[in-house]
Formats: C-alpha cells, structure tokens, sequence
C-alpha cells in the first residue's frame, strides 16, 4: 500500500472515530439535567448562605425567620410552623433558571424589601397572611423571577439585609419525639411526615402536572399541600399550613375545615400564568391534635391529592 493511501486511511479512520467520540459525548450531554449547567456555588456565593438540591432537580434555600418572636392566638409560633422564607430555583437552560420563593416580612421591613425586589428585577406574585390575630404584624410575600440565578441571588439577599434575618440558618438539629402522637396523626392523614424544628410537617403533593413560567414545577417549589403540627400541650396542637386546590375544590375544602373546626385565615393565588389554575388557602385551629388531624384529611380527601406509597 502506497505511503499517501496509507495516510488517507488513517485520517479518515482518525476523522470516523472522532465522529463517533463526539456523538456519544453529545448524547451524554443530552441527558444531563439542565441544572448541570448551573454553577450554584456561585449562587450559595451571592445568597450569602448554603443552599441545598432538592427533588425534582430544584435547588433551593431556607431562611427561617428564627429572629422574630411572632405570637397568634395566645400561641407562640416557632419558625417550622409558618415562619419560613425560602427561594427556589429551577434550572430551564444554560445559566437560566426560573426563581420562586416566600418572603416573611414585618410590616416595618415590607416597602424597603418590596422596593429593592422591584429594582432588581424580581416581581410579586402574592402579599397575604398566614396566621390569624398575630403580633408583631407580618406579611407573607412571594417573588418570582426569570434570568441568571446568581443575579437573582444577589437581588433576593441585598432585599434580606434590610430585615432581620439571620445570615444563616442555624445547622439542622437531630430529628427528636415531640408531644404529639404522630404515629396517630400519620395514620389519620393518611401521610407521613417529619419532625423540623419541634413541628410536625407533613407535604402532600398534588397528583397532576403543573406547568408555569414555562416550566413543569415541582412539589418542592411550594406546589405542595402543607400540614403542619405544633404542639401546645395536653395533646393538642396549633395547627397552620397551605392548601393546593383547583377552582372546583375550594368551596368543598372550605367545607370540610369549618365543620371540623378549623378556621380559614387566606385565600389566594400564588402564581400567575400556572396550568392548570391553582388556589392557595392557609387554615388555622388549636384544638386535640388527632381530631385536627382527621378533620385535614377529610378536607384532603377534597382534592386531587396523591395518593402515599
């Protein structure tokens, strides 16, 4: 074989296996995540705190409001019942990613956090109240943005340094028992849940795919029904959290809650452009623990919950 027809050779096999190596990365490529583009140690750098990645591929920060001795109804109200800040991103391509969160706010802090958002960019989506009859008065803001999520981190911590949450959130404590029977309660709901900061949460999430912003959302960026569980004694707890419902099940949960005597404190939205259209309603008692607990799940078994595994 000629010295030239020897090279050709080798260059076109040179040129096949590289074709080859190309494609199987691009495929490999292909089937990363597009938060793999995301360098989120750069937006935990411009949150000023760790975040921490989540199901459904969302990488997310908690800031609870540990600073804030916030009372309702003659109950004081730690952070894991309702005092919770948090901000979630959802990776939607290269350096992109949809932002949504829950800001707690005093009424001192509001317009100053309110006007700093609006400045840099990120939007409201919903002012409202979680608890009834509370003191200090407090606001429950959500924010929504679009774009670089080191931008956006940034933005959301300049409007945290004008109140006062803790730059960090204190390292989770070791799960411990409550006084509350929460085998019980699980069995009522229905659900399992966990122990957080002396509460008992319990998440449910919603059996359909939404979509908004372009993107489908996870449970994990607020889409999910929230039952929380904060004992208060002889048995009974404070009870607060979020339902997630279509139009057709907000007069049917309202229903169920009030003759189980539960209260209603908010109904809302929390999005704008979310399919299909979803309603946001905080509830409230202080009552035996377990007959809460069955009292929710009849309300829950109003909507279009998923089902456990």
């Amino acid at each position: 074989m000629k010295a030239t027809t020897r090279i050709l050779l080798l260059a076109g096999m040179l040129a096949h296996g590289l074709e080859i190596f190309t494609g199987v990365a691009g495929a490999s490529a292909q089937q990363l995540p597009p938060s793999a583009s995301i360098d989120w140690r750069a937006v935990d750098a411009a949150m000023g705190r760790a975040g921490s990645m989540m199901p459904g591929d969302v990488y997310r920060f908690n800031m609870p409001r540990s600073d804030l001795s916030v009372t309702a109804r003659g109950v004081r109200i730690r952070p894991a019942l309702s005092l919770g800040s948090w901000l979630a991103f959802k990776a939607t391509g290269p350096g992109q990613a949809v932002a949504m969160g829950d800001l707690v706010l005093t009424e001192q802090e509001y317009n100053r956090v309110i006007a700093r958002l609006q400045q840099g960019g990120v939007g409201q989506t919903a002012v409202h109240k979680h608890l009834p009859q509370h003191s200090p008065a407090l606001w429950w803001t959500h924010v929504h943005a679009h774009g670089d999520p080191a931008r956006i981190a940034e933005v959301v911590r300049s409007a945290l340094e004008l109140t006062g949450t803790p730059k960090a959130a204190p390292a989770p404590a070791a799960a411990t028992a409550i006084a509350l029977d929460t085998a019980a309660i699980r069995a009522a709901l229905g659900h399992a849940g966990r122990v957080n900061g002396g509460v008992y949460q319990v998440s449910v999430p919603r059996s359909e795919t939404i979509r908004s912003m372009g993107i489908e959302v996870p449970p994990s960026m607020g889409l999910a029904t929230v039952l929380n569980f904060q004992p208060s004694g002889g048995g009974k707890a404070a009870i607060n959290g979020d339902f997630v419902m279509t139009a057709a099940e907000v007069d049917p949960v309202i229903r169920a809650l009030r003759e189980n005597g539960i209260e209603i404190v908010e109904l809302h939205n929390h999005l704008t452009d979310e399919q299909p259209r979803l309603f946001f309603m905080h509830f409230w008692a202080n009552d035996d623990a377990l007959k809460l607990a069955r009292g929710l799940r009849t309300a829950l078994d109003r909507t279009a919950s998923q089902t456990p595994r």
